[in-house]
């Protein structure tokens, strides 16, 4: 029998989900810490991943430690300390700050239909990346991601792209992503032994 389904996300030990939405065939990894989030069908997350105000798209690879959209605390403020925003864990007569928390939750980063962030990167608020895009390990992305291209480095720059621009197009095109999950199956034998271009040839993209 199959280990993931489609009713229900595969959710680790020690994995915690708030005000967070998962498609169909989504797995959580071990610890990982999820939050006002979106994770797009058969994306899913390894160990200790750290994701907060994020749309995620379809088959995402996310890679152990990776931290997506890593909350920021106020600079143009005397202080940066969250007693500022959490003022009632510290007075019994203050209250949090409700707008700064909204204001937080509404700097989502998203992130596009089949791409790869390795293990320990960090993806900021406000970044897109595009589909197909891969991050490697350790880098931290501050801007956007152009789709299918690869990036490394603090802060994270262009290595090269992962396809040609008029390939990446075409699969963008194709969106075999929203295929069924029977078509999927039928075509399982291509997408392994296929090289991308024989693909996009024998499925129109």
């Amino acid at each position: 029998m199959a280990r993931l389904s489609a009713d229900t996300p595969f959710v680790h030990d020690g994995a915690t989900l708030v005000a967070t939405t998962c498609g169909r065939f989504v797995e959580i990894g071990q610890g990982s810490r999820i939050a006002n989030a979106e994770i797009g069908d058969y994306s899913y997350c390894d160990r200790y991943a750290d994701i907060a105000n994020a749309t995620i798209g379809k088959f995402a690879n996310i890679a152990s430690f990776t931290r997506i959209g890593a909350t920021d605390h106020p600079l143009d403020t005397a202080a940066c300390h969250h007693f500022l925003y959490r003022s009632a864990d510290y007075w019994d007569d203050a209250a949090n700050d409700p707008d700064f928390f909204a204001a937080r939750a509404a700097r989502r980063a998203y992130v596009g239909h089949d791409t790869w962030i390795g293990h320990g990167a960090m993806i900021k608020p406000e970044v897109t990346l595009g589909d197909g895009a891969v991050v490697a390990s350790g880098a931290i992305v501050t801007k956007d991601v152009a789709p299918y291209t690869i990036v490394a480095g603090t802060p994270a720059v262009k290595l090269r792209d992962r396809q040609p621009p008029a390939i990446a197009e075409r699969l963008i095109a194709l969106a075999w992503w929203d295929w069924s999950h029977d078509r999927l199956r039928e075509t399982l034998a291509d997408f392994r032994s296929l090289r991308v271009e024989a693909f996009l040839e024998k499925y129109g993209g």
